[in-house]
């Protein structure tokens, strides 16, 4: 450890304006753990996906109010110097939080930053959703957006996630442009002053967002309906997982017209400590037995979550054998994008993309349909940006979706939208309960006309310095050693994304390799979290009057092999 990041440290601790993470940063300096010290001050949180997210703590390698005002000092700084309206400081940057800890604290920093540089801040009253936050970005006609999350993450995280003027998460150059920004502040000034959230209002430069902004994104939604009377009312449970879903979502459900929702009480009130679940991510195995507890006391046909801001939906229905089953992010996405395209406005040069870690299901729908299809990098700012892109054209984007449990309908939010699509969702689930049908049914007819997939993934965590170091080595050893084939099928096509083959795909690094017989896998270092990701999927087809459990089942054990002899090869198992 050198004098210079010592004194580095120090200075940083004695002008962070939060006294808890100052005494924190303090006692890391008097113990003298070199590792400790370098791992919260020899770095900056960098910006990945439209912003940053780490560990609650002392130092720039951290989530605190320190860093969040230089942060906002660099984006402040950034947007005056784009310019791209006469008087973006009138025109004002929108910050909304939700529950997690510290992050009202985050956003009164940062409207208090904003406004001592002559910006209006334009604070959400109260903890909001994301896609709240998104669309109010467009509605106040705001030069930039900040929302202080952390989405999924653990609940030691908190997050900053940055918006442009198009409403939509920044995208290059703007995300490298507003790093160097930040750079620039601390070598000027350190830490930023910020007025306090009275003097700014006094001053005219924080303003409330008006409750009619959540109203009309209500009314937006309401107006994306392909079944706004389905003839069957469908019985669910909802959980907001400790996060700010539950009000907005039932305000949207009530004018909808779903008046059976069941939430589970437990996890109704916003709290950032989590209490009921390890990991607030109903992804993660536990995260819904509450619900499906409930469901099974109230016999409901479907349960819908959201994760702490409300950006994404988890979907599970009762299986065929009785028991709940979870849905995929890449089922539902296919449901919905089927689903609006059948019914929805058959307007000319339509539009559906997801992302190139999520199914190939979607290109097949779309071409037997004869729509556009966008396959993007992860990150649902390229497919809001696409989207955009492609309105601009005249086109019509109808719907984007992430395997990761995203979803976007319409044009209404340009990010994932989490209520919008549990509406749609239940929406879809009503018009096929009037039918006598369920949402399984749905999808055995997607299988029987496109092929049943089956997809699979494997992440492993490696936090801190060392794990990043590890994450880049493994994809090192992936691009030196590009496996030939896998589980004994032929790699026909290996593709580096670090040097993409397509103009409309930026650089990424994202490894993928197409199997002969269909199937794919890819690799990548997750953007907003210390993991390394691996993404399986094979085809399987039905044959002439097939049930799709056969097609399941031999799906299955193909997968199976698929991710051991892959994982084999990652590690140095084999010599594939």
């Amino acid at each position: 450890m050198t004098e210079t990041l010592t004194s580095q440290a120090r200075a940083w601790v004695e002008a962070d304006p939060d006294t808890t993470t100052q005494a924190a940063g303090r006692a890391l300096l008097d113990a003298g753990d070199r590792r400790a010290i370098e791992d919260h001050f020899g770095a900056r949180l960098a910006f990945g996906t439209a912003g940053m997210r780490g560990a609650l703590g002392p130092g720039p390698n951290r989530m605190n109010r320190a860093l969040v005002r230089r942060v906002t000092a660099g984006l402040a700084d950034y947007v005056l110097a784009q310019a791209e309206t006469p008087d973006p400081k009138a025109d004002g940057v929108v910050v909304g939080y939700d529950g997690r800890v510290g992050s009202r604290e985050f956003a009164e920093d940062t409207a208090g930053v904003l406004a001592a540089r002559g910006f209006v801040a334009h604070l959400m009253p109260t903890l909001c959703a994301t896609p709240v936050l998104a669309f109010a970005v467009n509605a106040l006609g705001a030069a930039a957006g900040v929302m202080v999350t952390a989405s999924h993450n653990p609940p030691g995280d908190n997050g900053y996630k940055v918006y442009w003027r198009n409403a939509a998460q920044i995208i290059p150059p703007h995300d490298a442009g507003i790093a160097a920004a930040i750079d620039a502040v601390e070598a000027r000034e350190g830490t930023p002053p910020a007025l306090s959230v009275d003097a700014a209002r006094a001053r005219g430069l924080l303003r409330d967002v008006p409750a009619s902004v959540e109203s009309d994104w209500r009314a937006a939604v309401l107006a994306e309906r392909v079944h706004p009377s389905a003839g069957a009312t469908v019985r669910a449970v909802y959980t907001a997982m400790h996060g700010v879903g539950y009000a907005p979502l039932m305000r949207l459900l009530d004018a909808a017209g779903h008046k059976d929702v069941h939430p589970v009480a437990e996890q109704v009130e916003p709290d950032g400590r989590f209490p009921t679940v390890a990991f607030p991510n109903p992804e993660e195995p536990g995260a819904l037995d509450l619900a499906f507890a409930k469901a099974r006391a109230v016999g409901a046909d479907v349960v819908i979550a959201n994760d702490p801001d409300a950006d994404r939906l988890a979907v599970a229905v009762p299986g065929r054998d009785g028991a709940w089953r979870a849905l995929t992010g890449n089922e539902v996405g296919v449901l919905m994008a089927f689903d609006l395209l059948t019914y929805g406005p058959q307007t000319p040069n339509r539009l559906v993309a997801t992302t190139v870690v999520s199914s190939a299901l979607l290109s097949r729908i779309a071409a037997s349909l004869g729509v556009a299809y966008a396959e993007t990098l992860t990150g649902f700012k390229w497919i809001a940006n696409g989207a955009l892109a492609h309105e601009a054209q005249g086109g019509r984007f109808v719907m984007g979706y992430e395997e990761a449990l995203g979803y976007s309908v319409g044009p209404v939010v340009r990010d994932k939208d989490g209520l919008s699509a549990a509406l749609v969702l239940l929406d879809l689930a009503a018009f096929e309960k009037a039918r006598g049908r369920t949402l399984l049914d749905a999808l055995d007819d997607l299988s029987r006309q496109f092929g049943l997939s089956a997809t699979a993934q494997h992440s492993v965590v490696l936090p801190g310095s060392e794990g990043a170091a590890q994450i880049a080595a493994l994809m090192a050893r992936l691009r030196a050693h590009p496996p030939r084939q896998v589980a004994g099928v032929e790699v026909a096509r290996a593709r580096d994304l670090a040097r993409p083959e397509s103009p409309t795909l930026p650089p990424a690094d994202v490894l993928a390799y197409d199997l002969a017989d269909g199937g794919r896998i890819l690799a990548r270092p997750s953007g907003t979290e210390p993991k390394i990701k691996f993404y399986f999927e094979v085809l399987e087809p039905l044959g002439a009057g097939e049930a799709p459990a056969a097609a399941r089942a031999r799906a299955d054990v193909r997968l199976t092999a698929l991710r051991a002899a892959f994982l084999d090869h990652v590690y140095g198992r084999s010599a594939s």
